[in-house]
């Protein structure tokens, strides 16, 4: 893979550095495995052979314990609570670059030089308008559909426009689709919101950034001119960027893995806003502000309080903690700025929800039980509250999350293609149904 310039994307190298001896107690059989380090992280064992060598394959429900793949794009350290992306830490990303400038560096493996960026830029923003027959998918949903589900629809569908972009053995379609999916998703998310409120859709503008851009497809109308404020453009900036990659999560993973079957670029990322989707997964800022309708009042906190700490009753706290990072997200540190930056433009700090979930972050704060469980407020408490507060409606949050996540796919997915390495993906299972019986016909079906 080449950068913009022409030049290799720096990538180190995995390397060899011992064996793990694996022995079957049973028999007394043993396998020789590679053990394998590359930059930074833990090494891993190389099981590729095993089952080739002795029958067997590993067990690991969830994938928790597996490399699935070799990757120069994003690297995480949760016990120490660090996030880099081609080797910058996602603090400097977010306080010195914009999102298109952090795009370019996933996508092409460099942060652009001043005449690089103005090409990128002015590539993403000629790209913007969708094609016209596209808007009439819109009006094929009902007006309450979610708007993933528009999304997952709108997405797919774009292999049907764009049939010079869907051969992925050409590098050059590849890049091509990749600028247009960067460029076209804040345009189709914005539709999706306009379709579910009944207004008219409003075309990209090419004088407006990026998050300009959307927030005025978003928001704006034909009949008043609308203004985007800096502050909170800056703010729907960094959502983007905290939001851009994230290694091998579920998404990414499934981008993937449809990717390995060579499906052309929209169908895989169609495929990662599906799992996204998942409350699990990408819906963790919606399910904040669930949360707060649930609490309902400040008075009301030290009840669920009382209740999250108890290990008997279903409810949790949802913002709070992280899956990777069993320290403090670094996401978070720089949203929970942004979150009061933008509370402070529009004003409006004793909204009920605000005010539940600023109490609830300084319990959390302060609190030895959250505190030695290092249950810390994290990026989708955060991000909940700011589009909260910015008028978004919780069905969009996760939109917003798959808009900003799409050059994330689309970068993972084009190293994947370049891989040499990659096979189509074909997990292994523990067989538990029946081992095998004889047939009996319908009449004697019992």
């Amino acid at each position: 893979m080449e950068s913009s310039k022409g030049r290799p994307v720096w990538r180190g190298e995995v390397k060899q550095v011992g064996t793990i001896t694996v022995t079957d107690d049973t028999t007394g059989k043993t396998v020789k495995l590679p053990l394998l380090e590359g930059e930074t992280g833990p090494r891993a064992i190389d099981v590729r052979k095993l089952y080739a060598e002795t029958g067997y394959f590993t067990f690991d429900p969830g994938f928790t314990s597996t490399a699935s793949c070799e990757s120069a794009i994003t690297y995480i350290d949760g016990d120490e609570g660090i996030l880099l992306h081609r080797g910058y830490a996602i603090q400097d990303l977010a306080e010195n670059c914009d999102y298109l400038e952090v795009c370019h560096l996933l996508l092409r493996g460099e942060l652009p030089n001043p005449q690089q960026k103005e090409e990128f830029e002015r590539t993403i923003t000629y790209h913007t308008m969708v094609h016209e027959q596209l808007s009439r998918f819109y009006s094929g949903f009902r007006r309450d559909a979610h708007p993933m589900a528009v999304m997952c629809g709108v997405t797919g569908a774009l292999s049907a426009f764009y049939h010079d972009s869907t051969d992925i053995l050409d590098p050059r379609q590849r890049m091509i689709a990749a600028h247009r999916l960067i460029a076209k998703m804040p345009t189709m998310a914005a539709m999706a919101y306009k379709y579910s409120v009944g207004q008219p859709f409003m075309y990209p503008r090419n004088d407006l950034s990026y998050a300009e851009n959307f927030l005025y497809m978003t928001f704006g109308t034909p009949c008043e001119t609308w203004k985007v404020d800096p502050v909170l453009a800056r703010a729907m900036d960094k959502i983007f960027i905290l939001h851009a990659d994230h290694e091998q999560n579920a998404s990414t993973s499934t981008v993937r893995l449809a990717g390995s079957s060579h499906a052309n670029p929209f169908a895989c990322i169609a495929s990662g806003i599906a799992a996204l989707w998942g409350p699990a997964h990408g819906g963790a800022n919606e399910a904040v502000l669930l949360m707060l309708e649930e609490i309902g009042s400040v008075e009301r906190i030290p009840e669920f309080i009382k209740r999250a700490k108890d290990k008997n009753d279903p409810f949790r706290l949802m913002g709070f903690g992280h899956r990777v990072y069993k320290n403090y997200d670094p996401r978070a540190k720089i949203m929970r700025q942004t979150c009061y930056e933008v509370l402070d433009v529009l004003g409006i700090k004793d909204e009920p929800h605000l005010a539940i979930a600023m109490e609830l972050e300084k319990i959390a704060l302060e609190d030895p039980y959250f505190v030695e469980k290092k249950l810390y407020p994290n990026v989708d408490f955060y991000s909940g509250i700011i589009l909260k507060a910015m008028g978004f409606p919780t069905s969009m949050f996760t939109v917003l999350f798959a808009l900003a996540r799409t050059v994330g796919w689309i970068s993972q997915w084009q190293e994947m293609i370049e891989d040499p390495q990659q096979k189509i993906g074909r997990p292994r299972q523990l067989y538990t149904g029946n081992p095998g019986r004889p047939f009996v016909p319908l009449n004697k079906r019992g």
